[in-house]
């Protein structure tokens, strides 16, 4: 047996006239109502059009000002950050030559002044011997022991590390100490990174150089570096 269940749908429009805007002075024609609207309305004297619609998402910045444009957000504070390498490897040290390895991590705040980085932690050590830190900034100098870091791109001893990289909206800036190419230095709980203002996602490298002696114990050295970032407001 079958049941058929028969739907009669009756639909009817009744049009609908709009009346013009209009006051006893003014008139505008072809209004509309939503954003991004394109008809403009004018008289001699006056002009209207829809301004909403037409921002689009960026920022503009100046010396000492900047606005952002976009969607409503919260107007929290928020400090972000990820290290992008957890584990850095200088293979085998050699006393002729230098060993180089590179880390990365990268920071965003937003509505807040900007951002310091600072880094903590020894040197690569190993039975009680520490390789020396290079407390002023200087060269590579195999046969020596140094180790230092820098946060660019370098071509000596080899071409290795990176340039930061401020994407699209980031502001990140590298410290003096660590920004010449070739150039290497290491002090625990020196700046070596800031924004001066709220930043989108600047990645940094941090490029690391380690120079040793054929007398310094042989052995597996480590190292545990600390980054701490902190919020200026």
């Amino acid at each position: 047996m079958f049941l058929f269940l028969g739907l009669c749908i009756a639909c009817q429009a009744t049009s609908v006239n709009a009346d013009t805007l209009q006051s006893e002075h003014y008139q505008l024609d072809e209004s509309a109502i939503g954003t991004s609207n394109l008809n403009q309305s004018s008289s001699t004297s006056y002009q209207s059009t829809d301004a909403t619609g037409f921002f689009v998402i960026g920022n503009a910045a100046s010396a000492n000002y900047q606005i952002d444009v976009g969607t409503k957000t919260t107007n929290d504070p928020t400090l972000a950050f990820s290290v992008n390498t957890s584990n850095a490897d200088f293979g085998v040290f050699s006393a002729s030559s230098a060993s180089v390895t590179t880390a990365s991590f990268s920071v965003s705040n937003y509505t807040s002044y900007g951002y310091v980085v600072q880094i903590f932690g020894n040197p690569p050590n190993y039975a009680g011997h520490t390789i020396s830190a290079m407390a002023e900034t200087g060269d590579s100098q195999p046969g020596t022991e140094q180790f230092g870091i820098n946060l660019v791109a370098n071509t000596q001893p080899y071409s290795f590390g990176a340039n930061l990289d401020n994407g699209q909206f980031g502001f990140g800036t590298i410290n003096a100490n660590y920004s010449t190419p070739n150039k290497y230095r290491y002090v625990s709980g020196e700046t070596i990174a800031s924004a001066p203002k709220s930043s989108g996602v600047t990645t940094y490298t941090i490029s690391y150089l380690v120079n040793v002696t054929n007398l310094i114990p042989g052995g597996r050295y480590y190292s545990d570096q600390t980054i701490i970032i902190t919020g200026t407001y």
